[in-house]
């Protein structure tokens, strides 16, 4: 249940209408590893355990993205919607995102609200050497097939979205939630958990692009981030040392490509680019 409905008064000029909107469900999720509390991340219920695989992905909690861990659902609220987690994890197979401290609340529009020291933002990897390139003219292409897939959206006009294509443009999956790190995680949990990981090469995010999401992207080694809005500076800057080609404000047939551009090719004649 991903949106429920709401009375409310809705004043246009000097005209009172009552009405009832669908709005985005936000609920807290409780993520226990071995049966201890790591973290609390406010999201839109549903793919749960998408979730949980890529928030600990990406936060280096599990590095093996071949070892699936096993998810249990422990509890849930009166409306049946889950609010604890736990996810068992053999002491080998946890990685050093485990003892990196965080905070036990992790809100859905911010992926490092939860970091408790300046030095959890730093983050060293081997860059993405990739030298596969990409037709500008296949982007907005690419938005028009995640869009297709936003229904929670056009009920509430309340969720972000992310979506994962082979370099072809076939699209692996697409996902809502009213947060935007939540939707990325969700896109890579899938992933792993259908061993399609590999096969990605693509993800498009419906709203802006901060340093997080690069970073999500960079520890999915997906070599090809898009995004509708604008990113941030630090996002170009990880996107750049990481080897990433991060597209932003890609609309109205038109991409601004502000890192490793080399990746770039056009190939249609009618796509305006900058």
């Amino acid at each position: 249940m991903a949106t429920r409905n709401y009375e409310g008064k809705k004043f246009n000029n000097k005209n009172i209408d009552k009405i009832v909107d669908a709005l985005t469900v936000e609920e807290a999720l409780q993520i226990n590893i071995n049966n201890k509390p790591f973290t609390v991340s406010m999201r839109t219920p549903g793919n749960d355990i998408a979730l949980v695989r890529g928030l600990l992905h990406a936060e280096g909690v599990i590095n093996n993205i071949y070892f699936i861990p096993e998810i249990s659902l422990k509890k849930e609220n009166e409306k049946g919607i889950v609010t604890i987690v736990n996810v068992d994890i053999p002491e080998k197979e946890l990685g050093e995102g485990y003892s990196n401290s965080r905070s036990l609340l992790s809100v859905s529009s911010c992926g490092i609200c939860g970091k408790t020291e300046l030095g959890d933002l730093a983050f060293i990897g081997k860059t993405i050497d990739d030298k596969d390139k990409i037709d500008i003219g296949r982007i907005h292409n690419l938005f028009n097939k995640m869009n297709n897939f936003q229904y929670d959206f056009r009920e509430s006009g309340g969720t972000h979205a992310a979506a994962a294509f082979t370099l072809k443009g076939e699209l692996l999956c697409a996902m809502e939630d009213i947060g935007r790190h939540n939707a990325v995680d969700k896109i890579v949990g899938k992933l792993i958990n259908d061993e399609d990981l590999s096969e990605a090469k693509i993800m498009t995010v419906s709203g802006r692009v901060s340093y997080e999401i690069v970073i999500k992207c960079f520890k999915a080694r997906i070599p090809f981030l898009a995004a509708v809005s604008a990113p941030s500076s630090l996002a170009v800057d990880y996107a750049k040392e990481l080897g990433i080609t991060l597209f932003a404000f890609c609309r109205d047939q038109r991409a601004t490509c502000y890192s490793n551009p080399q990746r770039t090719k056009i190939q249609s004649t009618n796509t305006k680019a900058s």
